[in-house]
């Protein structure tokens, strides 16, 4: 889920940078000041969560909590997503520099499409409701990220196609753990803290 540098082509390096900027722009100018903690833990949360990489056949996989992040932040996602690469990136060398706009956008935009079509309505179900729907935000985020991962690579070159279909394969079991962790925590917050799963958004 993490590009390293080196394998896209310059256009998609540009095209994925100036698609997450817009997504982070925008977030910034919309997010309410009040935000910014529960931004930063869930931030945290990605970066720790997503350090911790599953070997999966030739690839690797990790949780993203992108469906969460999606429901709870909304367009948030995205400072939230590109302040961890950022950090991950340069402690651990995981993932890449070149990569931060390409990956940011891969891994948030699942994420914030799901939790604005998905959000209203876990907001107003029961617990065990919000928590299924919870559940396909986040099985459905993770296979976004698979989706896209696999589109960059082909639009850099024709030559990645197999390996775009082995990422995307390898992402299938994470759908499922994705789903039951995402439908966990939103039906606990939704017993106990609803406000939580609304994005703070002017």
């Amino acid at each position: 889920m993490h590009i390293p540098d080196g394998i896209l082509s310059a256009p998609v390096l540009v095209g994925g940078a100036v698609a997450a900027a817009a997504g982070v722009g925008l977030a910034l100018r919309r997010i309410d000041e009040r935000a910014i903690p529960r931004v930063a833990i869930l931030a945290a949360v990605f970066f720790a969560g997503s350090l911790i990489a599953v070997p999966v056949g030739p690839s690797s996989v990790h949780l993203v909590f992108g469906g969460l992040m999606g429901v709870m932040l909304g367009l948030g996602i995205f400072p939230a997503v590109l302040v961890a690469l950022v950090l991950q990136a340069v402690l651990f060398g995981f993932g890449g520099l070149t990569t931060l706009g390409v990956n940011t956008f891969n891994i948030a935009l699942p994420g914030a499409l799901l939790g604005g079509l998905l959000g209203p309505m876990i907001r107003r179900a029961s617990p065990p409701g919000a928590a299924a729907l919870a559940a396909v935000a986040g099985a459905g985020s993770v296979v976004g990220n698979g989706v896209l991962v696999a589109l960059t690579l082909r639009l850099s070159s024709p030559d990645y196609a197999p390996v775009a279909s082995v990422v995307v394969a390898t992402y299938l079991p994470l759908v499922l753990v994705e789903g039951a962790i995402t439908a966990f925590a939103a039906g606990f917050l939704a017993r106990v803290k609803p406000d939580a799963l609304s994005p703070q958004l002017t």
